[in-house]
């Protein structure tokens, strides 16, 4: 009767378990990468208070390196106990110390802490863009360690995509990282990691070389945590391939170790492999068995935690509180100590205004008295000095005026002289003209000569150069003037040009000039064309109008 009531029971039993298993496969995705390896042995209410005054203590001291530590330490501590925006803040802080103080490889690696925030938030693309950047100064400022756990990173996201290939590059370069600088421990993180993508891709017999040899190097860098994690994940292989007997063996292993080191995670995932073991081999009482155990253990780790959760938050809240407290005694302080300042301020002012006042006054009718004496000497100085000036002013307009008198006068003799020396060689050149019509041909040849000597005379430019400087002695720049009007002005334009502006008539034009009226009459036309000037517009007023 009792075995026959003992088949159904175990049959109940195992239908239970087989529910369970999909719940827990859940649990195991990411259990190795989620569970904090620092602080979960740890009081993260008391080591956040900690670091909470070590922050405040440095930024007293203005020590921004340790002020920066303690954020990222802080951020964290939020980030494992699923505080996510909180741990991002104290992360972006931390950055942004790191940044200002020039401190290049722990700003890395706080880019690497807020990629890991951004990968386990399900932000694969912000996550990858903190990874590169983490990556950039790593290579910029050469740092091995950096280097492997950034690669880690990386590749750790390309399996958590799929992308296997590019997985295992990323993890095969922080590999040889790890192996560049002996880091056992490093070494051994990536062979496991190798043997989880192995085991992804259900290829059992590589996943179990490389748990292996991640055993081994845990072995020698004596590292608990991750041995026991590695003899749980080759009993997950191991039975994975039917060896149900062999996989019992790791498991019991990691049973034993997680035991002796109160690692409960590890505690947990050993009683839930134990059940799987035992439920394949029909043994569905002692797969109920380590079953319960596993329940009960989860219950304890959750109740643990929630006790931190909520030990964490408390600390949190009394902190806001305290902080809110803080800042509300500082506003109240410094309002108290501006409202002091002020009126005191104040006070010293109006002692200040009315002494003024006072003295202003004072000083004001003493100024008004010596400003009123000053202005009317300045006024006095002013009007002789006015005098004068005015006086200085008429003298010398009487001598300018008187200059340019004499000038003229001397420019008008000189020009009458040059008239009456030309009227005489013409009169002269008219006598020899006759005297030449003469029959006498004994003086006919002299004569011919005397006409000839008469006419050289005429056209010899030699008192020119004087008449132009007496005549710009009197008309000051004037021919630079006329040439800016018209380029092409040739010496007896610029002649007849000066002789117009003396007002001289024709008839001495063309006597100072040495040409008839006709010819004088054609050189007029043809300034004027030079001037571009319109019919029936005078050359003469033209040229009265240049100074």
């Amino acid at each position: 009767m009792k075995s026959a009531l003992r088949t159904p029971l175990l049959m109940l039993l195992s239908i239970l378990l087989l529910q369970h298993y999909d719940l827990y496969a859940q649990i195991d995705l990411d259990e190795k990468h989620s569970q904090p390896e620092n602080i979960s042995n740890q009081h993260p209410d008391s080591l956040f208070l900690s670091l909470k005054k070590q922050y405040s203590h440095a930024i007293d001291e203005g020590d921004k390196k340790t002020a920066g530590q303690a954020l990222e330490k802080m951020g964290q501590i939020c980030f494992h106990m699923g505080h996510y925006s909180q741990s991002l803040d104290f992360y972006f802080q931390a950055s942004s110390i790191f940044r200002e103080s020039g401190n290049t490889e722990q700003l890395a690696e706080t880019l690497n802490d807020i990629g890991k925030l951004y990968y386990y938030n399900k932000q694969i693309p912000e996550a990858r863009r903190q990874f590169d950047a983490a990556l950039d100064i790593f290579k910029r400022h050469p740092s091995r360690p950096g280097l492997a756990i950034t690669y880690g990173n990386i590749g750790h996201l390309y399996e958590k995509l799929q992308q296997y290939d590019s997985a295992f590059y990323f993890q095969h370069l922080a590999l040889d990282h790890y192996q560049s600088s002996a880091n056992k421990e490093g070494m051994a993180a990536i062979y496991e990691n190798m043997g989880s993508i192995f085991e992804d891709l259900e290829k059992y017999d590589s996943a179990e070389h490389y748990y292996s040899v991640a055993l081994t190097l845990y072995k020698q860098s004596n590292r608990t945590p991750g041995i026991i994690e590695v003899y749980n994940n080759l009993g997950d292989v191991l039975r994975k391939t039917g060896h149900y007997e062999a996989s019992l063996q790791y498991t019991r292993e990691a049973l034993q170790q997680s035991h002796q080191f109160n690692e409960t995670y590890q505690l947990s995932a050993a009683y839930r492999d134990m059940a799987r073991a035992w439920h394949l081999l029909n043994r569905d009482d002692s797969a109920f068995y380590y079953q319960e155990l596993s329940r009960k253990s989860l219950l304890e780790i959750y109740s643990s935690e929630n006790n931190k959760q909520f030990a964490f938050l408390q600390v949190l809240n009394d902190l806001s509180k305290k902080d809110a407290e803080i800042e509300r005694l500082k506003i109240a302080r410094r309002n108290t100590t501006i409202l002091t300042i002020s009126a005191v301020i104040v006070v010293i002012l109006l002692i200040i205004m009315g002494s003024l006042v006072i003295s202003r006054q004072r000083l004001k009718i003493r100024n008004e008295r010596l400003l009123r004496d000053r202005n009317d000497q300045m006024h006095k100085a002013r009007s002789e000095l006015m005098i004068k000036d005015l006086q200085n002013k008429q003298l010398h307009e009487d001598v300018l005026q008187k200059s340019l008198e004499m000038k003229t006068q001397v420019l008008s003799a000189y020009t009458l002289h040059i008239i009456q020396k030309n009227q005489l060689l013409k009169d002269l050149h008219s006598t020899l003209e006759k005297m030449v019509k003469d029959e006498k041909r004994d003086q006919k040849k002299q004569m011919q000569q005397l006409i000839q000597q008469i006419d050289i005379n005429f056209n010899q430019d030699q008192n020119w150069d004087e008449f132009r400087n007496r005549f710009e002695q009197v008309h000051e720049s004037f021919f630079e003037k006329v040439r800016r009007i018209c380029h092409d002005l040739t010496a007896n334009d610029l002649r007849l040009v000066a002789l117009i502006k003396m007002n001289i008539n024709s008839a001495d034009m063309s006597t100072l000039l040495g040409i008839s009226p006709d010819s004088l009459r054609v050189t007029r036309y043809r300034l004027r064309k030079k001037f571009n000037l319109e019919k029936g517009e005078n050359l003469s007023t033209f040229i009265q109008s240049i100074s």
